[in-house]
Order: C-alpha cells, then structure tokens, then sequence
C-alpha cells in the first residue's frame, strides 16, 4: 500500500466510526435490536480501517544510546 492511499485511509477513519455510530443509533431507535446488541459492530469496523491503514513506519525512530562505561564494540 503506497503513502498516499495510507493517507486517505487515515483521512476517513474518523468518519466512517462517526457514520457507524450513527447508524447503530438509528438501528436502535428504529428496529427490535438495542445498542447493547449491536455495539459489537463498531469494533468490527474499526479493526477493519486498522486492516486496511496496514503498519505506519517510523521514519522518525532513533536508536535509544549504549549505556555509559560501555565501550565501543564490546559486548557484555
């Protein structure tokens, strides 16, 4: 998945749970099924936009430093 894509994934995931609320509002005004009953829903869709956004690099990792009284190349 190239960065643009990632970006737009990112862009819509607040919409799309805020668009998902609402409609297991709707579902629970309008139908014999309660938000205790649908809410599941809402875990399913985010752990799907998490599917589609894949994992965010790090670009901006640094390597924590060695210890100090370590010298360079020796290891312990």
């Amino acid at each position: 998945m190239n960065d643009q894509s990632q970006q737009l994934i990112r862009a819509i995931t607040g919409p799309i749970i805020l668009i998902t609320v609402g409609v297991l509002f709707l579902i629970d005004r309008f139908s014999q099924f309660g938000f205790h009953q649908t809410w599941p829903v809402l875990l399913i869709v985010i752990g799907l936009l998490k599917l589609l956004g894949g994992r965010r690099r790090r670009d901006d990792f640094v390597a924590p430093p060695p210890p100090p009284g370590v010298p360079p190349g020796v290891s312990q």
